[in-house]
This record gives C-alpha cells, structure tokens and sequence, in this order.
C-alpha cells in the first residue's frame, strides 16, 4: 500500500503497465518471427524442413500465447494496485481504465493472430 499522497503515483502505476504491455508486445512479435521463420525452408523443400517447420510453429505459439500471458497477468496487477491507492493519490476525473483497454487489445489481436497461424 502506498502511502505518498501524490497523484504521480497513479502515474507511475500506468507507465509500469504499459512497459508490461511492450513486452508482451515484443514477445508476441518474437513468437510470430519464429512461426514465420521457416516458410522460405517450406517452400523450397518441405519434406527436408518438415521437422524444423513443425518445431518452429508450435515455439512460435508457445512465445506468443507466453505474451498474452504476460499482458493478462499485467492488467491483472495494475487492478490490484490501483486498490490501494488512496483518494490523496488519483487524479480527479482522470481515466485509469484506457491502458486496460490498449493491453486487452493486445490480448485479443494476439489471439486472432495465433487462430491465423491455422487458418
């Protein structure tokens, strides 16, 4: 529990969620490189790259789906400690709720992005 009385606390609180957030960012773009990785191997001689194409999509998976639980789990803390701010440390008429918004988009693109992977 904070007990600074000053509204840049819930201002930091937002910047370490959207920090999580660009990480979880980066690992769903690292998963989807890797997933990517072997479609020239594919192209060229898919029965030589079949075992490397099958390790290299479901890595790619796991990093990603390791993302949207990173965001998840971010949102999840930034609720929590936003609980226990006190009246002294939120900002009058201030939106605490868009970065929850932009890390369940996030989620949710994250998502549509390892459906797309099987599609």
């Amino acid at each position: 529990m904070s007990s600074l009385q000053d509204p840049r606390v819930l201002l930091a609180l937002e910047r370490t969620l959207l920090a999580w957030n660009r990480s979880s960012l980066a690992l769903i773009a690292f998963g989807f490189v890797i997933e990517k990785s072997t479609l020239l191997g594919q192209i060229i001689d898919p029965v030589r790259f079949a075992n490397k194409i099958v390790y290299s999509q479901w890595l790619g998976i796991l990093i990603v789906c390791f993302g949207l639980l990173i965001s998840l789990w971010s949102v999840a803390q930034y609720r929590v400690a936003l609980k226990s701010l006190t009246q002294e440390e939120m900002i009058d008429g201030y939106r605490t709720h868009l970065p929850i918004v932009l890390s369940l988009f996030t989620l949710l693109t994250g998502i549509l992005l390892v459906i797309s992977f099987w599609i």
